[in-house]
């Protein structure tokens, strides 16, 4: 009887251990705002408006100790829309559920091996470096004008251990929305990544690749009558140094889409520390052409050249440890293609290629 009593209590000691060695957390964000946008084919709008520089979001994550050094994790994240209440941040074939983020992972000290839908590599906030926002609604948005994955479903990542602050990222993509097909039927992705973190320098270099052999995806989830085929290609580099009262950034994409967007774009940026928040204050320049078939002659273009410029100005004031107020405007000039594109487009009234954006809101971590 005492021996049993001694074993079960040996037993219970340990397994406090191991529960003690695990954890699920809650978190996310609300972001909200009000938003008066114009552009050259389109009346002047105002409207609350959610995700503009910020994330409205919910998460679980957990992670268990395996011992040795390893260590499993989970990630569970849903986008919402605070205005309405809708659910947020869909691309591709996901529109419900967890739409930013749903990943499992394993790590130790030889790094991390993740699967799930994830960030595409630059798209990350937490990744890249170089300019004033990588996601969000605003014109000011990395990928806004120029060209983004938004998130990928079905992938592998393997992330390499930290050494003198370069990382190496290297995702693949089994479909962009799904893998149901035979291979050579899903639209996979292929992308590396290249980081440095110092004190004070961080840069970013990324490669990412999508052949686009299955289905194509549109504003509304499926092109019927026009297919995007050919792999797209697309480079971002981004570098920012912390001088201390201000920050300046440098970024560069090049995009080329077979039947689609190709293009460069430069981007200059500074954070600057000033009234107890920070100012943020950037200008942009793209240049290219757009081959697609939705712009072609046959569909009454004259040109399928494009270019556009950008001047960005913000100010982000925290109240507390974990909210924010923030005062945005931003202007775009789009020249020749996006001049001419007509304002039914959908594209043109959410990204107002010609037009500017003024924004006054709050944002809330939890």
């Amino acid at each position: 009887m005492k021996r049993s009593l001694l074993m079960l209590a040996i037993f219970g000691a340990f397994s406090s251990i191991a529960f003690a060695e695990s954890h699920v957390t809650l978190y996310g964000g609300v972001d909200e705002g009000v938003l008066v946008q114009k552009n050259s084919r389109s009346p002047a709008s105002v409207r609350l408006q959610s995700d503009m520089h910020g994330r409205s979001m919910w998460g679980i994550m957990g992670t268990e100790d395996l011992g040795n050094g390893n260590s499993i994790s989970f990630v569970l994240e849903q986008g919402f829309n605070s205005n309405d209440g809708t659910v947020g941040a869909p691309s591709y074939s996901t529109d419900s559920g967890f739409t930013r983020q749903a990943t499992m992972a394993l790590q130790g000290e030889w790094g991390m091996l993740q699967a799930g839908r994830v960030d595409a590599l630059s798209f990350a906030p937490y990744l890249m470096t170089g300019w004033l926002a990588f996601q969000g609604v605003s014109m000011m948005s990395w990928e806004t004008l120029g060209a983004s994955f938004n998130r990928v479903n079905n992938t592998i990542t393997y992330e390499t251990p930290v050494v003198d602050g370069w990382k190496v990222r290297l995702m693949y993509g089994n479909g962009m929305g799904t893998d149901t097909e035979q291979w050579s039927h899903n639209s996979h992705y292929y992308g590396g990544l290249l980081s440095y973190r110092g004190e004070a320098l961080r840069a970013t270099l990324t490669y990412e690749n999508v052949d686009w052999k299955g289905a194509s995806f549109g504003t509304d989830g499926n092109y019927s009558d026009i297919k995007y085929r050919g792999d797209q290609n697309t480079i971002n580099f981004g570098i920012e140094y912390d001088i201390g009262i201000w920050t300046p950034m440098f970024a560069y994409q090049w995009n080329h889409k077979k039947d689609g967007q190709q293009s460069n774009m430069f981007g200059l940026a500074t954070k600057i520390r000033a009234g107890g928040g920070q100012v943020l204050a950037g200008v942009r320049y793209i240049f290219g052409k757009d081959t697609s078939p939705a712009y072609s002659k046959a569909y009454g273009y004259d040109t399928n050249k494009l270019n556009a410029w950008q001047i960005d100005l913000g100010y982000i004031y925290p109240i507390s440890k974990r909210t924010e107020l923030k005062a945005l405007g931003i202007y775009t000039n789009g020249h020749k293609l996006w001049h001419e594109e007509p304002f039914s487009s959908s594209t043109m009234t959410t990204q107002i290629y010609n037009g500017y954006q003024l924004y006054a809101g709050i944002s809330h971590e939890f």
